[in-house]
This record gives C-alpha cells, structure tokens and sequence, in this order.
C-alpha cells in the first residue's frame, strides 16, 4: 500500500538538481549557466563564486545541491564531476500594468525560470 518507487531517468554515473520559480528571466539566467556548461565543478564553482551577475549566487547553490546529491545519494567521486548539461526553462509570467499616456496602459511581464543542472561522473578512458 506503499506508493510505487519512481523509476530512475538518469544513468548511475549522474545526479541533477532542479531549482524552480527563480525570479529572473529565462535570457538572462541562461547567460550565466551558458558559462558552465561542460566544465568540471570546481571550475564552474570558481566562475560562480566570482561572477558580477545577481544570479550567479542561485546557480551557485543549484550546483552545489547536484555535486551534493552525486556525493550522497549516488556515491559518485566529486573530484572527477562535470557539468553534463545545465538548461533553463520558462516558469509563470506575473502581468502587471503601468500607466501610460492619454488614459492607456503598458503592459509588463515579470518572468520567473526554471533551473536543471547534471552532473555526470567523468570515466577515465583505460
């Protein structure tokens, strides 16, 4: 009478992080994550750490929740992890209104994103 256990989508060598209702648009969040995407963790950890944009901080800590997910959940070796892939999706867009000349109104959307990050662990070739 238990539920049914969900059936893994990733291989065993990977483990992913999914960090929903970021309150920045998809294009800007993707300009960061664009950065890390094929790199090794402590690299993209470094260009996290030391970036000017507002959400690097986000993609930061949806990183280290995927390295610490590998680690624990999946006994994965963290020295040998890289970014495998790192998409943004669209989340809800809040409509608000602001007023504009002649009784008319503007429109303006708020958009909020949606982060996957995966890290796989790398096999060396013997």
């Amino acid at each position: 009478m238990s539920k049914r256990s969900i059936t893994r989508t990733l291989g065993d060598d990977a483990a992913q992080a999914v960090t929903r209702s970021i309150r920045v648009s998809p294009r800007k969040l993707n300009d960061v994550v664009a950065g890390i995407r094929g790199k090794k963790v402590d690299r993209a950890l470094a260009e996290l750490t030391f970036s000017r944009r507002r959400i690097a901080a986000t993609v930061k800590k949806t990183l280290e929740s995927a390295i610490a997910n590998a680690e624990n959940n999946h006994d994965l070796d963290i020295n040998e992890l890289i970014v495998a892939e790192a998409h943004v999706g669209k989340n809800l867009v809040m409509k608000r209104w602001t007023p504009r000349a002649r009784g008319r109104v503007g429109r303006i959307q708020k958009f909020f994103s949606q982060l996957t990050i995966i890290v796989r662990e790398l096999k060396e070739a013997a």
